[in-house]
């Protein structure tokens, strides 16, 4: 009777702890389920660094998949806590240990995930396209692209090609890339600016890179379709009916079109119109206001003029893609920190005035520089980055025997880089996936032009 009794109350106590943690299953897998999330607050939501789910700008968090699931949490009346790895598998395998609630990524639909996911969300047909230049030599049949040139980085880019290749009976030139110092976003500028003809990529991350360069064409389909879409556990049908529910909902929505829109439609390369003749030795309206505040971070003020006018064209009312707003592109986030009131971020003289105490706290991050001309492009670079890719770069410098200290041939080298895999993963990187092209050209563009302005204007 002891025996059965002693045993009863284990038994009692395991299936307690289990019930009321609510979290292993057999497998290792997490029991829970909406309600228990709903309970606790929060949905944990798991992702990847990349162009198209969650990327770092300016010191503020981006990216489709990043604001789907943050319009997704909200419906839900919940807090979102992101968790971000490095590939597809280990976010299978940290949602599998209960690590995290929802992968919001665009997830391969597989069989061999089906017996231990449920997929839910918007599906999204995904597949390979060729990236080339407008115009009329564009291919426009894969048969066109036998005696091409055609560059792709390692991996599935290069498996579909080299079978592409063996159902035309062989002729593609079929070039492969160093993964290490080129992705396959560098390749797109590559094309874009005419240096190679031809590379593959995904049509999400072609969309978004044709935002960036409208010479682009990306019409031509090279695979088949692959479907992907969100996911959560097997234990989690109603969170996964949540999510069906508010995809379906809400796939019409303003604010799930002007996320669309925001990373796969708007011109992400500022246009840069005419300037005002320095004829009379004037650069722009805002002279007297650059000279002013130039002074507060020891800057000519040509230099600030030429930052203003790369970062907005001397157009107070425009606004980014991202959300920058005024002459000086502050994010909302920043505007306020830097004491710009809410409403005022469009006013000339408030958003010099917030630029350049930003600026101030940027020279104060990279002080460590010595040399005043150098901290000038670092201080550059993290403006339009975000100081923290720019400490990341400086990392990835001094890991690989580069000055950290130095911008042109050293830092500036892995900004580049730090669109690559190799190295927004390394681990003396904090920040993540960024694409370096537009830091590393903003830098050069603004110190070339401040040089012609001092050339052309007296003090």
């Amino acid at each position: 009777m002891k025996t059965v009794v002693f045993w009863s109350w284990i038994g009692l106590i395991c299936w307690l702890s289990v019930a009321c943690s609510g979290r292993q299953l057999a497998g290792g897998e997490a029991n829970v389920d909406l309600p228990v999330i709903k309970e606790r607050g929060e949905l944990v939501v798991l992702t990847a660094n990349s162009s198209t789910s969650y990327f770092n700008y300016r010191g503020e968090p981006m990216g489709f998949q990043y604001e789907l699931a943050q319009q997704f949490v909200q419906s839900l009346g919940l807090k979102m806590k992101l968790k971000v790895v490095n590939n597809p598998s280990e976010m299978v395998r940290c949602l599998l240990e209960g690590k995290g609630d929802l992968i919001a990524y665009n997830l391969d639909i597989t069989q061999a995930w089906k017996d231990s996911l449920i997929y839910c969300g918007e599906e999204n047909i995904t597949h390979q396209v060729v990236v080339q230049r407008r115009g009329r030599d564009a291919v426009k049949d894969v048969t066109q692209l036998i005696d091409k040139d055609v560059y792709v980085s390692p991996g599935k880019y290069y498996e579909r090609l080299v079978h592409l290749n063996e159902e035309l009976g062989g002729g593609i030139r079929i070039h492969l890339v160093d993964a290490d110092s080129l992705s396959t976003e560098d390749l797109i500028t590559q094309v874009a600016e005419g240096k190679i003809d031809y590379t593959v990529a995904t049509n999400e991350v072609a969309k978004i890179n044709r935002t960036y360069y409208s010479n682009l064409d990306i019409r031509l389909v090279v695979s088949f379709d692959q479907r992907a879409s969100w996911a959560v556990r097997k234990t989690s049908p109603l969170l996964a009916q949540a999510a069906d529910k508010w995809h379906k909902e809400n796939i019409n929505s303003p604010e799930f079109k002007a996320s669309s829109r925001r990373y796969f439609e708007l011109n992400k390369q500022p246009v840069h119109g005419s300037i005002l003749s320095v004829k009379d030795g004037k650069i722009s309206h805002y002279d007297d206001l650059f000279r002013k505040y130039a002074k507060e971070i020891g800057w000519d003020w040509r230099l600030l003029a030429a930052l203003v006018y790369t970062e907005s064209n001397f157009n107070p009312d425009v606004v980014s893609w991202a959300g920058a707003k005024g002459l000086m592109q502050l994010m909302p986030v920043t505007a306020h920190a830097m004491g710009i009131p809410r409403g005022k971020e469009q006013d000339p003289e408030e958003s010099i005035k917030g630029g350049v105490k930003y600026i101030a706290q940027l020279q104060n991050i990279f002080r460590k520089v010595d040399d005043k001309d150098e901290q000038v492009k670092f201080v550059l670079a993290a403006y339009n980055a975000g100081a923290g890719h720019i400490t990341d770069a400086m990392a990835l410098a001094k890991k690989y025997g580069k000055d950290p200290y130095r911008w042109e041939h050293h830092v500036d080298h892995y900004i580049l880089l730090k669109s690559n895999e190799e190295y927004y993963q390394d681990p003396v990187c904090k920040n993540g996936y960024f694409r370096g092209t537009e830091t590393y050209n903003f830098v050069r563009d603004v110190m070339g032009r401040a040089d012609l302005y001092k050339k052309k204007i007296k003090r």
